[in-house]
C-alpha cells in the first residue's frame, strides 16, 4: 500500500460536501482501505457506480489493453470499442441506436434534447416532458429542472421550463398534465435519491399504454437502476415494457466515466450539429464498458443478483422485525431500510466510524438507509453488513 500522509491538507479541493478526514487509497471487491489502513465494507460503491466492486480484473485488463492501443482518436471517427459496446447494448435491448456520454446527467440531457427534437419534427413543436415528484435526473440546469427534488426549484433559479411534475404510481396525475405541448414522460423505474421507491408494475404497464395511445414518448432514466442493479440487465424489463428512450450511467462504466442514451430507430432523429461531446464514445471508456456488460451477461450472473437481492431483503426484514422498523423496499440490489424516525444520518456516521472495520452506507432521506453494494458481493458480506447494522441500531 502506498504511503499517504496522515495529516490532510484539503484547502485546494473545492468544498461541495462534508467529507471525513480520511483518504481512500485502495479497494478490492466490496472493501475500501483508507490512508490509516482501516478497512470499510462498501455498500455505497460510488452510489451504485462500481457494479463489479473495486479492482475488477476484467475491467482492469480491458483498460490496460486499450490504453496501450488507442486512448482518444476524437469523436470525428469510429473506434472499435464504441462500435462493440453499441452493438452489445442494442442486441440485448429493444433499442437500435446509442449515443455515449460521460455522466448520467449528460445522458439525461441528451434524452431531453432528443425528445424535444422529435417533438419539433413529429408533434408540432411539443416540448414539455412530464417528470415526477422526488425524482432525480442530474445536476445540469435542465436535469435539475426535470428533477422533483425538494428545494431545487430555487437553488439556481430560474429553472429551465417544460417539466411539469406528476406523482409516481398515479396515472391520473400524469393525465391531468398532458397538453398539446406534451412530448414525453420521463421517470426512473426505481427512484433512487427519492428513497428507493419502485414504480408499480400496473402503473408502468398502464403508463406505456397511455403514452402510446397519445403519441407521447416514454423515457426511462436507468442511470441508477439499470445495468443489472435491479436484477435484470435493464430495470424496465421488470415490467415487460419497451420505452422509446433510455439513459444509462453509473454502472455501465463500473467506475469509469461512461454513460449512454439509447433510442429506437423511430425516435433517433439527431442530425449532424444537434448533439456531440469531446469524449463521446472514447475507446478507453467504452472498452471498459464492454467488459462490464459482458460480465453482467455471463450465464447466471443476473440470476445471482436476484438471489442476492432476495437475501439482502430477508436480512433487512429481520432487522425491521427486531427493532420495530417500518420495513424495506427496492428491487434487486438497490434497497432501502425504512427506519420510522430521522436517525439515518447518525447511523451513517456511526457505521463509518465503527472499529476495527467501518461500514459505508447512505441516507438519502433522514428516515431511511439505502444500500447499493457490488452486484457480485458475497452472500457472507451481505450477512456481515446486516450484523454490523444490528450493532449500530442498538446504539440509536
Amino acid at each position: 500500500m502506498s504511503k499517504v500522509p496522515t495529516s490532510i491538507d484539503t484547502h485546494s479541493v473545492m468544498f461541495i460536501t462534508q467529507r471525513p478526514d480520511v483518504i481512500m487509497v485502495e479497494g478490492e471487491g466490496s472493501w475500501l482501505t483508507d490512508n490509516n489502513g482501516k478497512r470499510y465494507l462498501d455498500f455505497l460503491q460510488g452510489w451504485a457506480v462500481n457494479c463489479l466492486g473495486h479492482g475488477n480484473p476484467g475491467m482492469i485488463s480491458a483498460l490496460n489493453a486499450q490504453a496501450k492501443k488507442l486512448i482518444n482518436p476524437s469523436p470525428a471517427f469510429y473506434n472499435e470499442p464504441m462500435i462493440g459496446l453499441s452493438n452489445l447494448l442494442t442486441s440485448n435491448s429493444c433499442f437500435d441506436k446509442v449515443f455515449f456520454a460521460n455522466s448520467g446527467a449528460e445522458a439525461n440531457e441528451g434524452a431531453i434534447k432528443l425528445a424535444r427534437k422529435w417533438g419539433q419534427l413529429h408533434k408540432g413543436g411539443a416540448f414539455e416532458i412530464i417528470t415526477f415528484d422526488h425524482s432525480f435526473h442530474g445536476r445540469t440546469l435542465a436535469t435539475m429542472s426535470a428533477s422533483g427534488k425538494p428545494g431545487w426549484d430555487t437553488l439556481f433559479a430560474p429553472q429551465v421550463p417544460g417539466f411539469p411534475k406528476a406523482d409516481l404510481n398515479d396515472l391520473e396525475s400524469v393525465k391531468k398534465l398532458v397538453t398539446n405541448n406534451t412530448v414525453a414522460v420521463m421517470l426512473e423505474p426505481v427512484q433512487g435519491e427519492g428513497g428507493v421507491i419502485p414504480a408499480d408494475h400496473e402503473f408502468m404497464k398502464s403508463l406505456r399504454k397511455f403514452t402510446k395511445e397519445h403519441n407521447i414518448l416514454l423515457i426511462v432514466d436507468e442511470v441508477q437502476a439499470g445495468c443489472g442493479r435491479a436484477g435484470k440487465l435493464f430495470a424496465h424489463q421488470l415490467y415487460d415494457i419497451e420505452p422509446d428512450i433510455m439513459s444509462l450511467g453509473k454502472g455501465i462504466g463500473g467506475g469509469v466515466p461512461l454513460a449512454a442514451v439509447l433510442a429506437t430507430d423511430a425516435v433517433a432523429c439527431f442530425v449532424p450539429g444537434d448533439q456531440g461531446g469531446t469524449y463521446n464514445g472514447n475507446p478507453l471508456m467504452t472498452a471498459v464498458g464492454m467488459s462490464v456488460i459482458e460480465q453482467l451477461l455471463a450465464p447466471g450472473f443476473l440470476d445471482a443478483v436476484k438471489a442476492k437481492g432476495a437475501l439482502l431483503r430477508a436480512e433487512l426484514l429481520k432487522l425491521a422485525n427486531e427493532f420495530g422498523l417500518e420495513g424495506e423496499r427496492g428491487e434487486g440490489l438497490l434497497r432501502a431500510l425504512m427506519l420510522g424516525k430521522d436517525v439515518g444520518p447518525k447511523l451513517v456516521e456511526l457505521a463509518r466510524d465503527r472499529s476495527p472495520e467501518g461500514l459505508l452506507i447512505n441516507s438519502p432521506r433522514p428516515n431511511l438507509l439505502r444500500f447499493m453494494p457490488a452486484l457480485n458481493i458475497a452472500d457472507e458480506e451481505i450477512v456481515q453488513m446486516c450484523n454490523m447494522l444490528r450493532e449500530l441500531l442498538k446504539q440509536v
